[in-house]
């Protein structure tokens, strides 16, 4: 949500525009075809641009400290899919999107969401501090998944997985370097619900970006959903809708929600495997009232 915030700013502030390819920006990404992803492609997860987890992330893990780092190492790779065709989450095609941000703007990614939107929201807790910096009251992850970035095999319908056949375990050394643009910060409930705020305030975007940023642009998969820029645009059964995005990994998982009609805001962090958070944020949600 953060980084698409940005991209929309910076669109806003005419830095850039929606229908450009990569290579307008990074002209000297290495993979062409790759370069002609437009920035509307990658903000809706449809330029089939791929996931960053998996044995080469793991195998460097330790080099990819900035953006750019992230870039070398998958810029040679090619699409998963012809852009425009589906969609798929892409954590690359966000982090492309986050060096963008950096190239437009003149700032990194992290001073840039910073200054722009944590502060002004008065998000004083949230960050993306290198795992090796102090970072007060800093949650510690516990997963049951097997050690690396991938959570393990989730139990079939009806089958009992016993906790002590595979038991919870502290995700430290698991982490990347520090958070991106795709994901992997630190914040609080309260900051999140400063963020809620000063969104549907238009603080932070003017009401017809505001609009364009949180509106639904393609089909997601789970039913009754629409992704938009780094939102995802929903209705519960009651058909009330609501945006917002959610988060998951080994040890961490997160939740928020925004109801624009009635003004209610989920939030829901949890230091533990999905859906830990997921499912408390939809028992919530079934219990608000319509109005």
């Amino acid at each position: 949500m953060f980084t698409a915030l940005a991209v929309m700013q910076l669109v806003q502030a005419g830095k850039i525009k929606l229908d450009d390819p990569i290579a307008k920006y990074l002209p000297d990404y290495p993979n062409k075809e790759v370069a002609t992803v437009t920035i509307y492609q990658l903000l809706t997860h449809t330029g089939g641009t791929g996931d960053i987890f998996g044995p080469d992330f793991d195998a460097h893990r330790p080099e990819l400290q900035a953006l750019k780092d992230y870039l070398t190492l998958y810029g040679d790779r090619g699409l998963q899919f012809k852009p425009g065709s589906k969609w798929e989450y892409s954590n690359y095609g966000f982090l492309l999107l986050g060096r963008i941000i950096e190239v437009t703007s003149g700032q990194n990614y992290y001073d840039y969401v910073r200054d722009h939107i944590f502060n002004p929201a008065g998000m004083s807790s949230t960050g993306n501090l290198p795992e090796e910096e102090h970072v007060q009251d800093l949650a510690i992850g516990y997963t049951r998944g097997v050690p690396g970035l991938g959570l393990g095999p989730a139990p079939g319908p009806g089958e009992h997985v016993p906790e002590q056949s595979n038991p919870l375990r502290s995700t430290a050394g698991d982490l990347p370097y520090r958070g991106t643009s795709a994901g992997g910060g630190y914040s609080t409930v309260i900051d999140f619900l400063k963020f809620a705020t000063a969104l549907s305030s238009d603080k932070l975007l003017n009401a017809h970006y505001t609009e364009i940023l949180t509106a639904g642009k393609v089909t997601a998969p789970r039913p009754g959903s629409t992704y938009a820029f780094g939102f995802e645009d929903e209705t519960t059964r009651d058909d009330v809708r609501y945006f917002g995005h959610g988060g998951g990994a080994p040890g961490m998982n997160g939740r928020m929600s925004i109801f624009p009609a009635s003004g209610y805001v989920i939030v829901v962090l949890a230091n533990l495997d999905p859906p830990a958070a997921d499912a408390i944020a939809q028992s919530i949600e079934r219990r608000l009232p319509v109005k």
